[in-house]
Formats: C-alpha cells, sequence, structure tokens
C-alpha cells in the first residue's frame, strides 16, 4: 500500500515554528519538526525559507540557523551612500537612519537592502549601524571608466556614490582599452576584506562621444532597452488596423471631432478630447484614451515586459517605450484619420467647473486632427489665420475646450490645488550628435488645457474604481512631514512671513502663500523652498489623496501606453464595464501593495536615468564656455557655498564659498544665507548673480562658477 503523501507546510507554519521556538533553527531541526526528508526539505521547505529571508523577515546566521528579525531587534532598509565614503542604511518603517561608518560601508553599495543592528549611538543622539545581512544587492552591473595601473585593470564607477573601484582581473577585460567607458557585470560583492570584483561585459566607447550620456545611463540604471523577440512578435501580431469586429461591438465615436494636443516632437498619442457646450453653461466633455489593455493582456509576454520596465523612459536624444513601436506608436497610438479602440471618460461639467456626472464605455474613435501646443495658441490666442483655415473642421472645437480649462482652472484655484508650472529643459543637437544649445521650454495654456483635462479624467477613473470595490493603485501624494514643515515655518518666520500650520496642513495654505507672493521679488525663492518641503508622489492601493492637487481621490488613467499603473486602472474598468465577477479581477488586493511598489520604483529608476542624462550634456555643453560669463539665480546656499541656475538654459553650478569676495562668512541655514562677516556681504536664495564658469567636471557632473561683481 502507498504511503499517503503530506500535505504541503506553508509559509505561516514555518513563521509560527520560529516563533514557538523563540530561537534560531537550522533547516535540519525546521525539517525534522514538519518529518520532512532531504528531498522533500529541499522542494518544500527551502524555498519558503529563501523567501523568507528575501523579504526581510528572517535573517540566516552565520551557523546557518534561521531566526525572526523583529526578535534580533534588526531594521531592514536601504543603503544610501555619500560621495565621502560613509552612508546611512534608511530605514523601511520610518525609523532614524542609521550612520554607516566608512568601515560598515565596504561591505555594501549604494541602493542594496540590508538588515542592520543598532552598534552605538554617539554623543548627537545619533545612531551608528552595523551591517548583520544583505538582503538584496542592487547591482547587477556597473558602468564606469577602464583604468589600468601596475598591471592591475579596475572600473571606476560613474556614479559618484559608488565610491568601491570594481577589479577586474585581466584576463576579463576583454576588448576593452584604458579610459574607455564599459559596463562591468558584478561576480563576487564587495566584502569587509576585499573590493567588489567584476567582469567587462560591454564596451560603450569615450566619455565625450555623442549619444554616450544615454548609453550610460541605460546601462548603470539597468533599464530594459531591446524588446525580447517574442515581445516584438506578439505587438505584430496584431497588425496594423483594429479589429472590426470589437470595433462592432463598442459605442461609436468617429464622427465626433476629436483632437489630439501634444507637443511637436510626440509620438505616440494617447488622449484625445472634445467639448460640446450646453444649453446651462455647462459642456459635455470626452477624453478618450487608447486602449492598451485590449492587447496588452494579463501575464501575456507584453505584460511581463510591461511590468519589468514599468515607464516609458525620455531622453533628449531618444524614448525607451514600454511598449514595442508597433503598438506605442502604431496600433495603440489616436493617429488622425485612422480608426482606433479607446476607453472614454463622458463628462457633464456644470458652469462652475464641477463634474455632475461621468460614465465610462469602451469606444471606437477616430481622431480629426493632430495638434500641437504652440498650434492651439497660435490659433486661439493670436488668431493665426493659415493655421485656423488648416484646421477650420476643428477650429471651433478648440474654443469650446479652452471654455472648459478655463472653468476648471477656476475651480482648481478655489480647492487650493498647488501651482509648481516650472519650465522644461530642452537640447538642441548638432548633426553630429553634440549638443549645440540648451534652451527653457515655457508652459502655456494650451498645455494647461490639456492637464486640467486629465486630471479630472484620472479622477472621475479613480471613483468610478473605487465604487466597484476593484483593486487599485491610487496616486498617492501625502501631506509634508512634521520635520519638513518645521524648516518650512523656521524658513518662512525669516522672511518675515508667520504660518500657523493645522495638524494636518491643507493645500489652500500652501496655495494662499503662493498667491501672497506671486509677482514679488520672494516668489521663486519661496516656490523653491515650498517644493522642496513635500513628500514624494508614489503609487499606492491605500488611497491618502493627492495634497498637491487638493484632491482627496486620483488615479493615473489617461496614458496607458507610457505607464503601467495606468494600463492596470485601464484593467479595472474594463473588468466593470464588463460587468465580470470582482473577485475575478486580477492582480488582487495583496498583489497590489507589491505591485505599486514596483510602479514606484520604476517611475524613480526612469526619472534618475533621466536626469543623469540631462546633467552630463549640461556638463558637456559647458566645457566649451568656460571662461565665459552668464547671469542666473541663487537656488540654494549651503555654508561651502552658492548653486546657480543660469537664466535661459536651467543649467546649475556652484560658486565655492572660496570664489566669494574675500571674506570671512556665517552661514544662516533657517534663513538660507551667507553673510561676510567683515564687509557684510549677504547672498541668499533668488539673488541675481553673475557668474564665470571656472570648470567643469563631466564624470562628476559638477560645474564651478566665480561670482562676478555687477558693475551696475
Amino acid at each position: 500500500m502507498t504511503k499517503a503523501r503530506k500535505p504541503q507546510i506553508s509559509l505561516d507554519a514555518v513563521r509560527q515554528a520560529l516563533i514557538k521556538a523563540n530561537q534560531p533553527l537550522t533547516r535540519r531541526r525546521l525539517s525534522e519538526q514538519f518529518g520532512l526528508n532531504k528531498a522533500e526539505s529541499d522542494t518544500e521547505l527551502k524555498p519558503i525559507l529563501q523567501s523568507m529571508v528575501q523579504s526581510g523577515e528572517v535573517i540566516r546566521n552565520r551557523r546557518a540557523a534561521y531566526g525572526l528579525a523583529r526578535e534580533m531587534n534588526l531594521i531592514k532598509g536601504r543603503v544610501s551612500a555619500h560621495a565621502d565614503g560613509f552612508g546611512f542604511v534608511v530605514p523601511e518603517e520610518g525609523d532614524q537612519d542609521l550612520f554607516l561608518s566608512p568601515k560598515q560601508m565596504r561591505q555594501v553599495m549604494d541602493g542594496d537592502e540590508v538588515m542592520a543592528s543598532i552598534a552605538n549611538i554617539d554623543r548627537r543622539g545619533r545612531y551608528e549601524g552595523a551591517i548583520v545581512e544583505v538582503v538584496r544587492r542592487a547591482h547587477e552591473q556597473v558602468v564606469g571608466r577602464l583604468m589600468i595601473e601596475s598591471g592591475v585593470a579596475s572600473v571606476v564607477p560613474d556614479n559618484p556614490k559608488l565610491t568601491q573601484d570594481i577589479l577586474i582581473p585581466i584576463e576579463d577585460i576583454g576588448e576593452a582599452t584604458p579610459g574607455q567607458i564599459v559596463v562591468a557585470r558584478l561576480v563576487q560583492a564587495p566584502t569587509m576584506q576585499r573590493p567588489p570584483v567584476g567582469q567587462i561585459i560591454a564596451t560603450l566607447g569615450h566619455a565625450d562621444e555623442p549619444g554616450i550620456a544615454t548609453e550610460i545611463a541605460i546601462h548603470a540604471h539597468d533599464l530594459p532597452s531591446e524588446f525580447p523577440a517574442e515581445v516584438i512578435a506578439e505587438a505584430e501580431r496584431y497588425g496594423e488596423v483594429i479589429d472590426a469586429e470589437i470595433a462592432a461591438g463598442r459605442r461609436d465615436l468617429r464622427d465626433v471631432p476629436l483632437v489630439t494636443i501634444d507637443g511637436a516632437d510626440a509620438r505616440d498619442f494617447d488622449d484625445a478630447v472634445y467639448a460640446q457646450p450646453e444649453d446651462d453653461g455647462g459642456f459635455r466633455v470626452l477624453v478618450c484614451i487608447a486602449d492598451v489593455a485590449e492587447y496588452v493582456t494579463t501575464h501575456s509576454a507584453l505584460d511581463v515586459e510591461a511590468v519589468k520596465r514599468g515607464t516609458s523612459v525620455y531622453f533628449p536624444d531618444r524614448v525607451i517605450p514600454m511598449l514595442p513601436e508597433a503598438l506605442s506608436n502604431g496600433l495603440c497610438s489616436l493617429v488622425p484619420d485612422q480608426d482606433r479602440l479607446c476607453i472614454t471618460c463622458d463628462m457633464r461639467i456644470d458652469a462652475s467647473g464641477k463634474v455632475t456626472s461621468s460614465r465610462f464605455y469602451e469606444a471606437v474613435m477616430r481622431s480629426h486632427a493632430r495638434l500641437t501646443y504652440d498650434q492651439v495658441r497660435r490659433m486661439v490666442e493670436q488668431d493665426d489665420a493659415a493655421l485656423n483655415e488648416r484646421f477650420a473642421h476643428v477650429r471651433s472645437h478648440l474654443d469650446d475646450l479652452m471654455a472648459v480649462y478655463k472653468i476648471l482652472f477656476k475651480r482648481r484655484q478655489r480647492r487650493g490645488a498647488l501651482d509648481f508650472d516650472s519650465n522644461q529643459v530642452y537640447f538642441e543637437f548638432a548633426s553630429d550628435g553634440h549638443v549645440n544649445g540648451i534652451r527653457l521650454q515655457s508652459r502655456h495654456d494650451a498645455h494647461r488645457l490639456i492637464e486640467e483635462l486629465m486630471i479630472q479624467a484620472n479622477v472621475e477613473a479613480a471613483r468610478f474604481v473605487h465604487r466597484q470595490h476593484l483593486p487599485m493603485l491610487f496616486r498617492v501624494h501625502e501631506p509634508p512631514q512634521e520635520q519638513k514643515l518645521e524648516s518650512l515655518s523656521a524658513f518662512l518666520k525669516a522672511q518675515g512671513i508667520q504660518m500657523r500650520w493645522k495638524e494636518t496642513p491643507e493645500p489652500s495654505q500652501f496655495a494662499g502663500l503662493q498667491s501672497k507672493v506671486a509677482g514679488t521679488p520672494a516668489a521663486h525663492l519661496i516656490n523653491a523652498v515650498l517644493l522642496r518641503s513635500l513628500s514624494l508622489a508614489v503609487y499606492s492601493p491605500e488611497n491618502k489623496g493627492h495634497f498637491g492637487l487638493a484632491l482627496s481621490e486620483y488615479a493615473h488613467f489617461t496614458s496607458p501606453i507610457r505607464r503601467y499603473p495606468d494600463l492596470l486602472l485601464h484593467r479595472a474598468i474594463k473588468h466593470a464595464c464588463r460587468a465580470k465577477p470582482v473577485d475575478s479581477f486580477s492582480p488582487n488586493a495583496s498583489q497590489m501593495v507589491e505591485m505599486g511598489r514596483r510602479c514606484s520604483w520604476t517611475e524613480r529608476r526612469a526619472e534618475d536615468a533621466s536626469r543623469d542624462v540631462d546633467e552630463r550634456l549640461k556638463c558637456q555643453f559647458m566645457q566649451r564656455h568656460i571662461g565665459d560669463e552668464f547671469s542666473g539665480v541663487v537656488t540654494g546656499v549651503t555654508g561651502f557655498g552658492l548653486f546657480v541656475e543660469l537664466f535661459e538654459m536651467g543649467v546649475s553650478g556652484l560658486i565655492h564659498i572660496t570664489s566669494l569676495p574675500e571674506d570671512y562668512y556665517d552661514f544662516d541655514p533657517t534663513s538660507h544665507r551667507l553673510r561676510g562677516k567683515r564687509q557684510g556681504k549677504v547672498f541668499q536664495l533668488a539673488d541675481k548673480v553673475v557668474v564665470k564658469v571656472i570648470g567643469v567636471s563631466v564624470e562628476e557632473r559638477k560645474i564651478d562658477f566665480e561670482w562676478v561683481p555687477n558693475e551696475t
């Protein structure tokens, strides 16, 4: 008679066993408790223990015993390294950061997830940490410059936070030559006794070559840049035209004069808009978004790759899309005069800007015009005759859209939303690929028109899915933290502005302050400090509202071509429109927690990569302007100098304190001022200054300025 198979053990059973034991247990001891033989232990217990170690719940000690981290008084967090060699463990649960000495930092790298203990508390009350276990390494590869000295090869990381050089065995340098930028795969992690060891897997070229900035960022941030063949094939199988049978079962909006309004260099168009006046002074507004979820289905090859990427990444010279071109620039792009599948947010907005009703449905549409922001501005504000004639078939609808924008914007102001309308940096490239110029692009009402319509559609989408009780990701922007509020209050007091925050500050208080200083010399200064005091927006299944927009419910719905959270929300909307059971929706509520973390992380990764490229290109451009003088504004004040942003270009650099007029300076961190002890010269945020470029380091992304006396 065959012996009955024991049921599989669960994670909770292992957890309870460790709790009951009240001490760390080896896998052999646990196996004995569960009655598992060696093979059963390998297939059942080992994966559970590995997952618990990876999550940080359990620590495997040097005796190969597994213990609960919470019983060991350990703190899980992420390493944040400083270029000077020390670092911090930033806890997951919001506890105080742990200081890591340069010695402790030998065994870890920036971004590593670790378990740490409190080793000491110094005289200032600062916690000093010790690394107990590395849960997850942040870097599988490192980008840097290959150096060979005395027969020893190493890669000096491009990222200044990676302070350890990567040792490369001479036989593993491949075809790379000294001075080139290379990609090194890490084959041995750093320890207290030795630095990390790697193997060169790619040679990118020299630091001043065109396009190298983007290549460095792609590899440094490990961005997926090539689509697997199966993903491209899956996208291309849908063809170039929509399925007639699918279109026949949807609401037909092809005769509605919908238009897209985007930047001149946009390649994918995922939103189209239309407004129709109503007799009561309100409007019917349609926001139609490309129905990406019809093609990118759950767990498909396209979906797996989209999760991996999380978002499209935009660089000055190229885009790394979330989806293959067959979809992102083809079947899902709302190009003019082509039938496209869409999800429609159909709203009624009254004369006060309030949405009185909204509904969502699957539709088929046809864009009647592809317009740019500047074209809309020239037609609506400047009555451009040539453009009015060219787009006569949609021209009157632009006035209706602008009328909707004006009432929505007034409502935005009434609810107290913040306004940080910043300019964007635009790079002009020469034919050889080098940066030929840098200029700032300002936003105008055509940009804001689309922004307000998208915000309103996002709000209605969040409310719709929330009402359906479906798992979803909100776009969460929490109020400023207490510590930042205290610093902000101290700064404002130094400027002669008294603010009495409520226990939880309201956006209207910030917006009121912005309105109060608008048009004054202090406006730039106040806005800069306000912005620094705000929390970071994230994706979360827990609705905590959006502080900056002064909204109680908000989610991302309008960009499913380039953002995975939007695609998830589309699936939920389609699920509800088709009246499917709530419990059949995937991902479920618990899975949505991890999905929110991942989407927030891929967003940060994309932003960091884009910022790195921008800063490198700015440095490459400014290398040609050493010795030249520019006008700028002080955007930061520290004990070691002034950060200055140049007008017209958005390029920032440092005036070191030694480059200021000869004097000793006192730094006031509250008022953000440097004051000369002898001459009394004061430098502060928002001061207009003239500077000379005296040095540029592309590797460190640093630009050094010298203060130039203003003779006028």
